[in-house]
């Protein structure tokens, strides 16, 4: 059986966003900068690249402590071993995913501007539920607005709550006071000059909202 990397307390949320040149050294500098999480994001058709490339990317995580999450492709999670998979609202595919990779599997499900689904993903086992888009996002241009009540609402369900979309270092605080646990970004990280100080500028965030 695996041994999972456990789901942290919170914090940045690094998401690699599809290929992208220069990808492993990105990775180990959003983890140096202090990402507590990091998913795997790339629906190329080249297997055999997205193989290497996780299983490569997987050792950073391990050396940082951070779990490594797979993007939608439970075949993937399973193959590297992975600690978890992030999915498409679906009960049924959380049930695959946590009959698949085992109980200590991190599974989180992306539930939009959904409270109904945040409830029925965590009564179907989900770790983590994520919202968004919190704002305009250059990844995902047409996603609906969520309500940042949503945050507050779910905080009932037991679960980790994600914000996701649009989010930089300069809007995310008012999320983290909402009640989200992590707050996840893609382009405002790993397009940053700077990837290390982006995820520092995040993490600190964190630090300053603790009581």
């Amino acid at each position: 059986m695996n041994t999972h990397a456990p789901l942290a307390d919170g914090g940045l949320y690094a998401i690699t966003g599809g290929p992208h040149a220069g990808l492993l050294d990105a990775v180990a500098q959003a983890l140096a900068g202090g990402a507590r999480m990091l998913q795997y994001l790339d629906e190329d058709a080249d297997q055999t690249r997205r193989y290497a490339e996780a299983t490569a990317i997987l050792r950073l995580c391990r050396s940082h402590g951070v779990p490594l999450i797979i993007h939608e492709d439970l075949a993937l999670a399973q193959a590297i071993g992975a600690d978890g998979v992030h999915l498409a609202h679906s009960v049924e595919r959380i049930l695959a995913a946590r009959a698949r990779l085992g109980a200590t599997a991190i599974v989180g499900v992306a539930c939009r501007d959904s409270l109904e689904n945040a409830r029925a993903a965590a009564r179907a086992g989900a770790n983590y539920v994520s919202f968004g888009a919190m704002f305009p996002s250059p990844t995902r241009p047409l996603a609906a607005i969520a309500p940042i009540g949503l945050l507050r609402q779910s905080a009932a369900f037991g679960v980790a709550r994600v914000a996701i979309g649009g989010i930089t270092p300069d809007n995310a605080s008012p999320l983290i006071e909402a009640g989200a646990d992590y707050v996840a970004s893609i382009s405002s990280l790993f397009e940053a000059p700077d990837v290390r100080h982006a995820a520092q500028r995040f993490a600190q965030l964190f630090v300053q909202a603790s009581p």
